[in-house]
């Protein structure tokens, strides 16, 4: 099951679905993403999605009915208030395994759970590019699913070798600076779509 973490507030909590581009159980983006969960404001409540078991996507499949882990994600996605990404880049755009959960729980086009979501973008990489081309490639796909990135701050982490110990722990002070803010605005994106 997938993990939850919750973070208590006297009014309903922002329910965040949050997704790792990452396979690799030591990626920098999933300790990444576990920072963010850490800084969060009070009143977010987190879920992680798992994309590892999707087929690679086949409209021959699809046809036949959403395989069950497409079908687990699509219900994670509408039940959420918000979507929180941290993705590597690979090959200048990003991993085949986070398109391929956008692909899949974008179809039918006639039932796309993103139409309309607000989400935040993070990345982390060891190179000197932090992941900004696969952001930007997946602010492309946002505009096809309707989707809505939030724009500012960026959180674009270089050199993630040396702002993470061997914990998985983020150690770099301006990073968890930026890191803050950029999740205080987040709960504010958010709720700025929730209340429409």
């Amino acid at each position: 099951m997938p993990e939850v973490i919750q973070k208590i507030h006297p009014i309903r909590e922002i329910q965040v679905l949050a997704i790792v581009g990452s396979l690799r159980k030591g990626s920098y983006n999933r300790m990444l993403l576990n920072a963010a969960i850490e800084v969060a404001p009070p009143g977010m409540s987190f879920e992680i999605a798992e994309i590892g078991d999707f087929p690679p996507y086949n409209q021959d499949v699809e046809d036949a009915g959403a395989p069950a882990p497409v079908a687990r994600f699509k219900d994670q996605i509408r039940s959420a208030d918000g979507l929180l990404i941290a993705t590597p880049e690979y090959n200048y755009s990003m991993p085949g395994m986070l398109k391929n959960a956008i692909d899949w729980a974008s179809r039918p086009p006639k039932d796309n759970p993103f139409n309309g979501k607000p989400c935040g973008v993070m990345s982390a990489s060891t190179g000197m590019g932090g992941g900004a081309k696969a952001q930007y490639h997946f602010r492309q796909s946002c505009v096809f699913v309707n989707m809505f990135p939030m724009n500012k701050p960026e959180i674009v982490i270089v050199g993630a070798q040396k702002k993470f110990n061997s914990d998985g722990k983020l150690t770099d002070e301006p990073t968890i600076k930026i890191l803050t803010t950029f999740m205080s605005e987040f709960a504010k994106w958010c709720e700025r779509f929730r209340s429409k």
